[in-house]
């Protein structure tokens, strides 16, 4: 059992991340790009790079930095992460390599 994504808990994350509110449209800032977490149905995904989301009913649009646009149910969410958040210049962490 996960634990869904609200609207509220997005606002979070979002606020955190510095994002700009537009009506229902938040734009991270330059250098910095959301990852979500999801899970449905027993299969887990992540998607990476996305710079702006809009919350409709049930629905979560994410665009990436490539410009790829994704619709994702908000309650397969489960978390979400912030690169480039406190100083993250986008160095390689230790134990990691490309």
């Amino acid at each position: 059992m996960n634990a869904a994504m609200t609207d509220s808990m997005l606002n979070a994350v979002l606020r955190r991340a510095g994002a700009a509110q537009d009506g229902g449209k938040a734009k991270l800032p330059d250098g910095r790009a959301l990852t979500l977490y999801l899970a449905h149905a027993g299969a887990s995904l992540s998607v990476s790079s996305i710079v702006a989301t809009e919350v409709d009913g049930e629905w979560l649009y994410a665009l990436s930095k490539k410009g790829e646009q994704f619709v994702v149910a908000l309650t397969d969410v489960y978390a979400a992460s912030v690169k480039g958040a406190g100083g993250d210049t986008g160095s390689r962490k230790a134990g990691f390599l490309s």
